[in-house]
């Protein structure tokens, strides 16, 4: 395939981009699918590492949707899927809360590929504007960034050139992975992502393999240079909050392991913020730190699990009243599915003011069984999450359960939200200002080979609604799950 050299950082590492076109669409679909993806082969009866209907994975992606108020409606987006399933389509639509109704989604572009980790994420500015981000999965296919033409409209999107500052020359900025973007009202947009570039200097690799760093942007199209958060050992993978004008990171650190592929060891849990911006950047308790942190034994540690010999997979973050962060978060004893790294132990890692204080929630049967932690004003804690075995035991996801705690995680309470369910739920997500109604967001799938995708909503009671799969109308209702989806 012919390759199209588009930047090179560095005196060696360069980034390039197969030559497949992607065109902005904006057509409407017919329907709600999902994307259905897997990931490493691992030659058992689990058939993958992970794998199944992923269209709201992966933890690294935020958001996925966003509650207006003043529209009364959650806007979402969503990794989707031709009716064959073969290509990743980037969609965009909403749920309005007046009418309890759903539009025909809107397909804003074909990534040209069916890798989950491309799928979208987005944004509203002050103006009613909604910015999706298409994220790349490393150097291989180039991301892109797009605006709808209207305020609060999901009709057209247009294609941003975005660029960014590097070494002090504009250059566009079509390469991102793993975004989480977060919107201040005064300042713009401070994003968080991976980059894969590897400077080589003397023969030897100056950054990991995923360096996680962040950038920020008053307009959405100019955004400042990348700086670099954490650059330890090979890399990391960072799950990220926001709490006022606070913008925390929680993440792991990939170890160097001879011959092995050490992406497969993350470990270790660290936590840091910023509150001016990404300007400065300290630890939970105000200190400040000199970044990128280079060190596995670092001020910004919250719990050393590498000694330990766990695996660390980081779902959320949230805060509580006092803009405390509280991270949730996976341990088990390897990263390859089946009963073998049992347990699978949920836990989460709230800081008192003067301390870290982790304690488990519960467990579950695979290291990606993803879900999000919700705080309310009373102080009230929610986990959605596939905590409960599915039909396909031991592969991502299972059946969604509603988890709640009224003292800090200290006891928690169960509702189960699906049963007797034909495919696993997983990566349940979050809205940014979420609304009672529309308070949790994932899709389903087949834990061990190619199926459909259907996608899901809950209320905060428990009610769990399908998204349809075939659009009658311009306008329809999702279907309430009164008994089990099959």
């Amino acid at each position: 395939m012919r390759r199209l050299l588009l930047s090179c950082l560095g005196a060696v590492a360069c980034v390039h981009f197969s030559s497949a076109q992607v065109q902005t669409l904006n057509q409407k679909d017919t329907g709600y699918r999902g994307i259905w993806y897997s990931n490493q082969p691992s030659n058992d009866e689990y058939v993958y590492k992970y794998s199944g209907g992923l269209g709201t994975y992966p933890a690294n992606h935020y958001p996925f949707s966003v509650y207006v108020a003043s529209e009364n409606k959650t806007f979402f987006c969503y990794g989707g899927a031709d009716e064959a399933g073969k290509t990743l389509l980037h969609m965009v639509s909403y749920f309005d809360h007046k009418t309890g109704m759903v539009p025909k989604p809107t397909i804003v572009l074909d990534k040209k590929t069916d890798n989950a980790h491309d799928n979208p994420v987005m944004n509203i500015d002050t103006e009613g504007y909604i910015w999706l981000f298409s994220t790349a999965h490393g150097t291989n296919s180039p991301s892109y960034v797009h605006k709808s033409v209207k305020p609060y409209d999901i009709t057209k999107f247009e294609q941003i050139h975005a660029t960014k500052l590097e070494n002090g020359k504009v250059v566009p900025m079509n390469n991102f992975s793993y975004l989480q973007s977060w919107y201040q009202p005064e300042n713009g947009f401070i994003n968080l992502f991976t980059h894969y570039d590897r400077k080589v200097i003397a023969n030897q690799p100056s950054k990991p393999r995923r360096t996680i760093s962040y950038m920020t942007s008053a307009d959405g199209v100019n955004y400042s240079e990348w700086k670099d958060l954490a650059t330890i050992e090979e890399g990391h993978y960072q799950t990220s909050g926001s709490f006022g004008n606070t913008v925390g990171t929680s993440f792991n650190f990939h170890p160097v392991k001879e011959g092995e592929n050490g992406l497969n060891y993350r470990t270790n849990l660290y936590y840091i913020q910023t509150k001016d911006f990404g300007k400065t950047w300290e630890n939970v308790s105000g200190k400040k730190i000199q970044l990128p942190l280079t060190q596995i034994q670092n001020e910004a540690l919250v719990k050393d699990y590498h000694s330990l010999g766990l695996n660390v997979y980081i779902n959320d973050v949230a805060y509580d009243s006092k803009g405390h962060p509280i991270i949730l978060y996976i341990t088990s004893k390897g990263y390859q599915a089946g009963p073998e790294n049992a347990p699978y132990t949920w836990n989460t890692a709230r800081f008192t003011g003067s301390d870290w204080e982790i304690l488990p929630v519960t467990t579950s049967d695979n290291n990606y069984d993803m879900g999000s932690l919700m705080v309310d004003k009373k102080g009230h804690w929610t986990i959605v999450g596939p905590t409960t075995t599915g039909p396909q035991a031991f592969n991502t996801g299972g059946e969604m359960v509603m988890w709640t705690s009224t003292n800090q995680g200290k006891s928690w309470k169960s509702k189960t939200l699906t049963s007797n369910s034909m495919y696993n739920h997983s990566y349940a997500r979050k809205p940014v200002n979420v609304h009672d109604g529309f308070f949790a967001f994932w899709a389903d799938g087949h834990g061990r080979k190619r199926s459909v995708s259907h996608l899901y909503f809950s209320d905060k009671k428990g009610n769990v609604y399908q998204l349809p799969t075939e659009m009658k109308t311009e306008m329809m209702k999702p279907i309430k799950l009164n008994k089990p989806a099959k």
